[in-house]
């Protein structure tokens, strides 16, 4: 009897034991698995691009020094690792938003284990520079801090990322979703990638789904697939109103939404714990910011201060092309701290010589462009439909949130942002800081029509691992600023599997 007593003790110790894990902490693992694989190709479409960035090329040397054995032993062992670990390490991180753990969020740990090895030095760098003003802003909404790790779910920290439904930047909002917080989106400026302003109106939007439905995990649920989503999978689920609980009701892609936020959260603050040590990229912590009263010129800003213009692109990713159109409106440009000076010694003849490089007629022409909307008719092809606006194919998919694969179907209306040839002009002029108006009456050199046996000699270029712009243009014996115009890219930054046009 006392024997049985004691097992009966002992038992009943370690009921209370596990009944002491916080519950918060502690979710059922939901009966249908998330395919990591699905998230891993947007981290690793991210995080490519990440790589042309002007600092990842400045110190492309570091971007895999952390492949180290070490590393790798602890990866293979992580199967090892008891559920416990986790669990303390997530309540020892004391957020507000529910840290909670299950087999779901263990997936996600890993499968960061693995990639974050070389990528940490871009992450962490990153993090330096754009979590003090997520922080602040988070705070001045209310929102908690730890929600800036939501910016490594949406985009790896890549201002230009860019998903295959059309959502842009650091916070990922959709077209819709950032004019409704104010965001401009224009031929020449898109907002959705301006840090600071993506970063308030993604505050907002998550303050107002706190309020809707009182609950953190609920409003990161219904940021990534809207409130109307999530209000089917409430009803579906009977009323529940726990992200756990209505789980098996959402979207494939927020159902691992959660976890993959709490797995990132995880990863950014105990990377040390599995073999990984940071190094660093030199970024410009240090920027102050300048307010415009006219147009300028990128390239203009790089002749008189020495900024180059790749920096001055990736410090404000939210201007579609190198003008910068202040003169309608006041805009802000970030420059490092140390050119400061030097910009405003020049500011009266960087904006006179961006005046004559800039017809501000064209510039206020194209920032008020409009939206048109096409009905695909039978026997229209992609190519027939962009020709006719005269916009790019890749451009008329990305408007309308398409891959290469996508097949257009009859009687789908397209969005077209119609161009006129002063936006082309300018479009194509990122790389001179000489940008000539369309003249009226072109010489009659330039009216002669291409002769025909010139035409459909486009010779083009599937982008490989590893390569990068200058690599292809040297291989084809032409130059990236060819490459770019001939594909109407805003930057250098392309991506393995990526059909460029070189010639």
């Amino acid at each position: 009897m006392g024997k049985i007593f004691r097992l009966y003790i002992v038992s009943s110790f370690l009921l209370f034991l596990s009944l002491a894990v916080s519950p918060s902490l502690m979710a059922q693992t939901p009966k249908q698995g998330v395919d990591t694989s699905y998230f891993n190709k947007i981290d690793e479409a991210n995080f490519d691009s990440l790589l042309h960035f002007f600092y990842m090329q400045q110190y492309a040397k570091q971007a895999s020094r952390h492949q180290s054995r070490r590393a790798s032993q602890l990866y293979a062992e992580f199967d090892n690792i008891p559920d416990s670990v986790f669990i303390r390490r997530l309540q020892n991180l004391h957020t507000v938003v529910p840290l909670t753990y299950n087999n779901e969020v263990r997936a996600f740990i890993k499968s960061y284990v693995r990639m974050m090895n070389r990528r940490l030095d871009a992450m962490l760098s990153l993090s330096e520079y754009y979590f003090p003003l997520f922080e602040e802003t988070l705070d001045r909404y209310n929102v908690p801090e730890e929600m800036k790790y939501l910016t490594i779910v949406e985009s790896a920290l890549n201002p230009q990322a860019t998903s295959r439904a059309g959502a842009a930047g650091l916070w990922q909002f959709i077209y819709s979703s950032g004019r409704s917080y104010d965001l401009e989106i224009s031929s020449l400026v898109d907002e959705r990638r301006d840090p600071y302003k993506s970063t308030v109106a993604a505050a907002r939007l998550l303050s107002a789904l706190y309020k809707m439905y009182g609950d953190w995990q609920m409003a990161m649920a219904a940021y990534n697939c809207g409130p109307g989503n999530v209000n089917k999978a409430i009803a579906r689920s009977g009323g529940k109103r726990t992200f756990w609980e209505i789980y098996p009701y959402l979207p494939r892609e927020t159902r691992g939404y959660v976890p993959k936020y709490i797995a990132a959260t995880y990863i950014m603050n105990y990377y040390h714990e599995h073999g990984m040590t940071a190094g660093h990229y030199v970024l410009p912590i240090q920027v102050d910011t300048i307010h415009l009263h006219d147009n300028v010129h990128m390239g203009v800003v790089e002749r008189f201060t020495g900024i180059p213009r790749q920096q001055l692109r990736q410090l404000n990713p939210q201007f579609r092309t190198d003008v910068v159109p202040a003169g309608s409106r006041v805009y802000a440009i970030c420059v490092p701290s140390r050119y400061l000076s030097k910009f405003l010694s020049n500011e009266d003849t960087i904006y006179k010589v961006s005046r004559d490089s800039v017809s501000a007629h064209a510039v206020a022409n194209v920032a008020q462009s409009t939206v048109v909307y096409h009905k695909v008719r039978k026997g229209e092809t992609w190519s027939s439909i962009a020709a006719k606006y005269g916009v790019s194919v890749s451009n008329l998919r990305r408007w309308n949130g398409k891959s290469r694969k996508s097949t257009l179907k009859v009687g789908a209306r397209l969005k077209i942002y119609q161009q006129t040839a002063t936006t082309a002009a300018l479009s194509h002029s990122s790389d001179s800081t000489k940008v000539e108006p369309p003249s009226a009456n072109p010489p009659k050199a330039q009216q002669a029509k291409t002769p025909a046996k010139q035409v459909n000699k486009n010779v083009y270029h599937t982008v490989k691992k590893g390569e990068n712009l200058s690599s292809i243009a040297k291989r084809y014996g032409t130059t990236p600023q060819h490459i770019r115009k001939l594909n109407n890219m805003r930057s250098d930054a392309i991506r393995a599997g990526q059909r460029l046009r070189v010639k």
